[in-house]
């Protein structure tokens, strides 16, 4: 006979990860057993961090960026897929998503080191090749090298690569539904036990307080959202975003509040969201027309810096 709601008990999990903290939402029967679980979550997403973090000088992602033009490094499965979609994405968008900016994520202070003066004049005047056509892979021999002198960052896309590992090591352990999340990346599986969506708050860009803009419901699909609003820096009294743009090598002058994207997985929709911001709102629509894209748009009013809803994309 199969288990109703009523039968069934809510787990939450939880654990420090990329310099926040992941979590997973889910209901089984009350027998089930999370310590095993949640180790084997804590070991997904530690070891997305462990190949992919910029801040972890051993990582893989670091030993990549340390190696000469033209030298192929050997990778890990992980990291190795993320590139691609990276590039891949990179390459849809227009180079707007672009995993070749840390050294001007380095430059201005959005790294492990603070601004440096020097850095961002060579940031903004370095001649740039977007990633996809600098990076090679060779997935049959799991490996890449570097056409170019470049410093590869993962900021905009690993995140989501971890909440997709949650999920899958949920599905792993015979959690067939549940709500999986790194910060503002969140992955569903299935529907809550009374038949609902997962409702996901999208967050109103407010400097000085957390409070819900609006309301979405996720059935095994993922939503991520960039925006200016909790990572910046000040530049002469001017809030500068953390997101890059691309073709200027420093922060994106005026982007919107923030981008929020729905995808099948979580790993396309954190790099859509860092793609949508520098594309902005108008050509960030039209490109999410054409690739079937669910995007909402949040907007400053620039006299009284209030976000206000770009059209719906969803």
């Amino acid at each position: 006979m199969p288990k109703t709601f009523t039968d069934l008990t809510r787990h939450a999990l939880n654990g420090p990860s990329m310099g926040t903290r992941w979590s997973a939402l889910f209901h089984m029967p009350g027998d089930f057993k999370t310590v095993e679980v949640h180790a084997a979550m804590a070991d997904a997403v530690a070891e997305v961090d462990r190949q992919m973090s910029i801040w972890k000088l051993e990582s893989d992602l670091n030993r990549l960026n340390a190696a000469a033009s033209g030298e192929w490094v050997a990778l890990p499965e992980h990291l190795m897929k993320v590139l691609g979609i990276g590039l891949a994405i990179g390459e849809a968008s227009g180079g707007a998503f672009d995993i070749g900016m840390g050294d001007a994520v380095a430059a201005w202070g959005f790294g492990v080191a603070e601004a440096d003066e020097t850095a961002i004049k060579v940031a903004r005047l370095a001649r740039r090749n977007p990633a996809y056509d600098m990076l090679e892979l060779d997935p049959a021999n799991q490996r890449a090298r570097k056409h170019a002198d470049m410093r590869l960052d993962l900021n905009g896309i690993a995140k989501g690569y971890g909440v997709d590992r949650l999920a899958e090591t949920a599905s792993q352990h015979g959690i067939e539904a549940g709500l999986f999340a790194i910060d503002g990346e969140l992955r569903a599986l299935g529907k809550q036990p009374d038949g609902r969506g997962w409702a996901i708050a999208v967050e109103k860009p407010d400097l000085h307080e957390r409070a819900a803009h609006s309301i979405i419901e996720l059935t095994d699909s993922a939503v991520a959202t960039s925006g200016d609003y909790r990572h910046w820096v000040d530049v002469g009294g001017r809030r500068l975003s953390h997101t890059m743009d691309p073709r200027l090598g420093m922060p994106l002058k005026e982007p919107p509040a923030s981008a929020t994207v729905i995808a099948g997985d979580c790993t396309s929709a954190d790099a859509w969201a860092t793609a949508m911001m520098v594309l902005g709102k108008r050509q960030g629509l039209e490109l999410a027309g054409k690739l079937g894209l669910s995007v909402l748009f949040l907007c400053y009013d620039r006299q009284g810096e209030e976000p206000t809803p770009g059209p719906p994309g969803w």
